[in-house]
């Protein structure tokens, strides 16, 4: 694939639904038929812009924020109906399952069903593919080495050890003594092969998603955490670049200070990154990972921006995000060499939160846009920075995020001086506020607008899909078959067409 280092940055509009709640006969959405068909649903609702959550592999809790790998793919979102097409499955492998809700993805049974179906896959590939299949694989296993081969054995070790935590395993593994290691690479060399085999799978797939964009014009907008899973392949095999104890637990832990979310804080547990031995190696490790971030996405959402300015270090000890301090980060110097290694910041900077003057100058001295989100804008009055009279053109405008409410869910629970100051501003009555809020941001300035397809759909807070703090029951909603029609396409070409975020 072809980095691009530039946004793309033209008036337009789109919709944010991560792929795994597409539709689908196989408990998830995936990377096959029913991904292609929506990105053509997609263009012909005017809309050129599809925003995902990231696409790693999850771990506890399914949350695509704690990633079991930086650069791996999401085993989950392989398409069993891709497969069948490539000779890797039979036709007797894909017969739906009758008890999977079509309204939200039990990981627990997905898992169940699929991972046996990519092992099989994979285990026909290595014996059947002929040679200019398996000549690809090799190249994208030589490409991908500095991640694939640990990310491949982790795995593995983590299934012998029943998914438990890489640093609760024996010693000589967690700690990785290299005889050990050796040991554990020759004797589990198949294992390893199979994992690596179903990665190749995913980017397989993940190319065909890309190109199909691409053809219609449409700007993929993916999303990279600042900091990655304590449990991750990343921090086992790399325990040099974080702040760990000897035994592998960490020293300090990521998260924010009490917000508008939670009052005790989000303490988030990532592992706090050793900056001095990034910068010691040039961000080498950064700049690989925003640059295998812009082969999935054409631009990356930036996850909590702030933290490259300081970010809040929390004791391992403490059991809140309450007690803490803020830490510099490495900021600008860490910007300019990406830019510098990249050629350019295709980033839209994730400015939400505690914001103070040092962000928003290291945001406008690499002309980053920032987000804007209404459902933030009625707490205060016409002079708040999330009200659409207040946007600049350089922003990139939300009715809201994976993180809040959906508008309906919000405004039902708002105060009622928030939701009056919400049908003043907007001059509506109230009854149609999802859609009311959507076409105050499609018409606003800022030079992208999105919305959750659940706004769009105008669903109640059933339908949320994270609630920050809450540990289980996020991250499972799913899009039904029957909600993605004409009707709704053609509701949202009309505002396209009426708010200048289409070229037809």
């Amino acid at each position: 694939m072809q980095l691009r280092t530039q946004l793309n940055f033209k008036r337009a509009g789109g919709i944010l639904l991560h792929p795994t709640s597409l539709p689908g006969p196989f408990g998830i959405g995936d990377l096959g038929p029913v991904c292609i068909d929506w990105l053509d649903w997609l263009k012909n609702s005017g809309c050129s812009l599809w925003q995902f959550l990231p696409l790693g592999p999850t771990g506890y809790a399914d949350s695509p924020y704690q990633c079991l790998s930086a650069f791996a793919g999401n085993p989950l979102l392989i398409s069993p109906q891709v497969l069948l097409q490539d000779g890797l499955l039979d036709s007797d492998d894909l017969v739906p399952n009758p008890h999977f809700d079509p309204s939200y993805v039990d990981y627990g049974r997905v898992i169940e069903l699929k991972i046996p179906l990519l092992q099989k896959a994979a285990q026909r590939f290595l014996q059947d593919a002929g040679n200019q299949k398996k000549a690809a694989f090799e190249r994208f296993c030589r490409n991908q080495q500095f991640w694939l081969d640990d990310f491949a054995l982790f795995i593995v070790l983590k299934t012998e050890h029943g998914l438990a935590p890489w640093h609760t395993w024996e010693k000589s593994l967690a700690l990785r003594d290299p005889e050990t290691l050796s040991n554990a690479w020759s004797s589990l060399q198949s294992e390893v092969r199979i994992q690596q085999v179903i990665q190749y799978f995913f980017f397989q797939q993940w190319r065909g998603v890309r190109s199909r964009a691409e053809e219609l014009g449409i700007t993929l907008i993916g999303d990279l955490p600042i900091f990655v899973a304590h449990d991750s392949a990343e921090v086992w095999a790399h325990p040099e670049m974080f702040l760990l104890q000897e035994d592998g637990q960490p020293e300090y832990v990521a998260g924010v200070p009490p917000d508008y979310f939670s009052p005790t804080g989000q303490r988030w547990g990532n592992p706090l990154y050793r900056w001095d031995y990034m910068r010691e190696f040039g961000y080498r490790w950064w700049t690989k990972r925003l640059k295998a971030a812009l082969e999935i996405a054409h631009t990356v959402r930036l996850d909590h921006f702030r933290g490259f300015e300081a970010y809040w270090e929390i004791p391992a000890s403490e059991e809140t995000a309450v007690i803490g301090r803020w830490v510099k980060g490495p900021g600008k110097e860490l910007l300019l060499k990406l830019q510098e290694n990249l050629g350019g910041l295709p980033i839209i900077a994730e400015d939400l939160g505690l914001i103070t003057p040092e962000v928003i100058k290291l945001r406008d001295s690499f002309s980053l846009p920032g987000m804007k989100v209404l459902q933030f804008a009625f707490d205060a009055d016409d002079t708040h920075p999330f009200l659409p009279l207040n946007y600049s053109q350089n922003c990139v405008a939300y009715t809201g995020t994976h993180d809040n409410d959906t508008v309906r869910g919000w405004y039902e629970a708002a105060p009622e001086e928030e939701k009056d100051f919400a049908r003043r501003y907007l001059r509506v009555s109230g009854e149609d506020i999802a859609w009311d809020m959507i076409r105050a941001v499609w018409h606003s300035r800022a030079v992208w607008a999105l919305a959750p397809m659940q706004d769009f759909l105008a669903l109640h807070t059933s339908a949320r899909m994270n609630y920050p703090g809450r540990m289980e029951g996020n991250w499972s909603w799913r899009l039904r078959e029957d909600q993605i029609t004409t009707d709704l396409q053609s509701k949202i070409a009309a505002l396209s067409k009426e708010s200048g975020r289409t070229e037809s």
